[in-house]
């Protein structure tokens, strides 16, 4: 069989995929393998990062772990309405609705894009004050704000490229998203090493076997690197091509929902119901943020080799969740479709065989990491201090992770309905009333070790409250659908 068929065997576009009829597992199944990819290819960003300025110096690798929490939380500022976008497109799909399906999505991208660039602005000027309130060392302070403030700069590119991903994937499209994905992360990983130490003294050329004549030739330019500005600056440009290439494709209208220009005015009542959603699911991505940059104030108490210890994890930690992640996503728009078509039974069957799936191939991947967490502490820095710490924090969180899958598939079933506060509720209870005071306190009796018993705590708490919810089954009443003025 060619590769290009077996791709399509893997692969299945929307055409390919009933999301409101037949089984649950196999839709299911390639709506998520897509999302997972996509999902890792993103990470590779955060990790090529880590690895390279792991590489550079310990500082810096400890900046770059104030600094990825930082970001994640201007996004997810942000990011309530592209889950907002998603939901109304996957409702609107699953009604045989097409034409509002196309002026959710308009509307989506208008208001994003006006609320990334406020956004980038307010980050800018705010990540300085923000990060030496977390406790950043007068070594660390300037490098990761000079990160974020590269970052910040270019947000409209980097928020804008997660709006295409979650409109695609409302559309029931994604596979294009992890095309375009897969692109943008080979030219920010071949970016990486030469912006970050330039030409001379590059580890790059030892690991390609460049010597003598080549290292010396490209040593000539004289180009230095920009250190841990130039990663940022790989990031944003690579995202900035991703972005303008998903425009392209959802204004031709060629995979997946069509954009149109005339239907990108701002629509202020429309707004209110993007917010209606929008605002909750932003409350439950911040949190999520809030809570690790909240947890730096703690970590920040302890030495630079914790800290870094703790940036690693949470960097594994985005890799060994992914499938959940993607199954989440993948259940949003089971459950949107299906909510839209009015089959919310349906949707329920989708979220407990996620919710089940997920608990059992996360325990897997715990047991790995439990074995194994000295090594994979150790791709990403030489530092005994750190890998130690390190692995301390991955052994005791490993066995909890298949919770983190239970919890995911809920709030995505949650999200999918437009019971957007909930998937919130839950999220903060979790994470601010359980996760940061146990980290706190535990740790002032148990050191850094009181922080790596908080993760576990939490964890198993969130997955209980969230089954317990889903089980009151409120969240069949959760279409959101309204008739919309989708005039071509």
């Amino acid at each position: 069989m060619r590769l290009r068929e077996r791709a399509a065997s893997l692969f299945k576009g929307p055409a390919e995929l009933n999301l409101t009829s037949g089984g649950i597992g196999k839709p299911l199944f390639y709506l998520s393998l897509p999302i997972v990819i996509t999902n890792l290819l993103q990470t590779a960003y955060n990790l090529a990062d880590t690895f390279w300025l792991g590489q550079f110096s310990t500082e810096a690798l400890a900046a770059i772990s104030f600094a990825f929490p930082m970001v994640f939380l201007l996004i997810s500022l942000g990011m309530g309405l592209s889950v907002a976008g998603s939901v109304l497109v996957a409702q609107h799909i699953g009604a045989g609705e097409e034409s509002e399906a196309e002026y959710a999505a308009s509307q989506t991208v208008a208001f994003a894009t006006l609320g990334s660039i406020l956004l980038g602005v307010f980050g800018y000027f705010a990540v300085g004050p923000f990060i030496a309130f977390l406790g950043a060392s007068p070594e660390v302070l300037p490098l990761a704000t000079g990160y974020m403030q590269v970052i910040a700069a270019g947000m409209p590119f980097m928020f804008g490229f997660f709006v295409f991903v979650a409109l695609m994937r409302g559309y029931g499209d994604t596979v294009t998203p992890m095309l375009v994905m897969f692109g943008s992360v080979v030219l920010n990983i071949a970016m990486d090493p030469i912006l970050i130490f330039g030409f001379d003294g590059n580890p790059l050329f030892g690991m390609l076997g460049l010597r003598g004549v080549e290292a010396s030739l490209l040593a000539s330019t004289g180009y230095t690197g920009s250190g841990i500005t130039g990663a940022a600056i790989a990031t944003v440009f690579s995202r900035a091509l991703a972005f303008v290439v998903g425009i392209a494709v959802m204004l031709q209208g060629v995979r997946g929902v069509m954009i149109h220009p005339s239907q990108m005015r701002p629509d202020f009542t429309y707004l209110r119901r993007l917010l209606d959603i929008g605002l909750p699911a932003s409350v439950e991505l911040t949190g999520r943020a809030l809570s690790v940059n909240l947890l730096l104030l703690v970590v920040g108490m302890f030495p630079t080799t914790v800290v870094a210890a703790f940036g690693i994890g949470v960097r594994v930690f985005s890799v060994i969740f992914l499938p959940a992640i993607a199954v989440a996503r993948g259940v949003e728009t089971m459950t949107g479709q299906n909510i839209g078509a009015g089959k919310p039974d349906r949707a329920g069957t989708a979220a407990d065989f996620a919710a089940k799936a997920m608990f059992v191939i996360l325990t897997a991947l715990g047991v790995v990491a439990l074995l194994a967490a000295g090594p994979i502490v150790a791709i990403f820095t030489n530092d005994p201090e750190v890998i130690s710490a390190g692995r301390s924090f991955l052994r005791w969180v490993a066995p909890s992770f298949g919770f983190i899958g239970v919890l995911r598939a809920y709030s995505g079933s949650f999200r999918g309905a437009g019971k957007t506060l909930t998937a919130a509720a839950i999220s903060v209870v979790m994470l601010g009333f359980i996760r940061i005071p146990v980290a706190y306190f535990a740790s002032l009796d148990l050191g850094s070790t009181g922080i790596w018993l908080a993760f576990p705590i939490s964890n198993v708490a969130g997955a209980l409250i969230a089954y317990a919810w889903y089980r009151r089954g409120t969240w069949r009443t959760g279409s959101v659908r309204r008739p919309t003025p989708a005039d071509d």
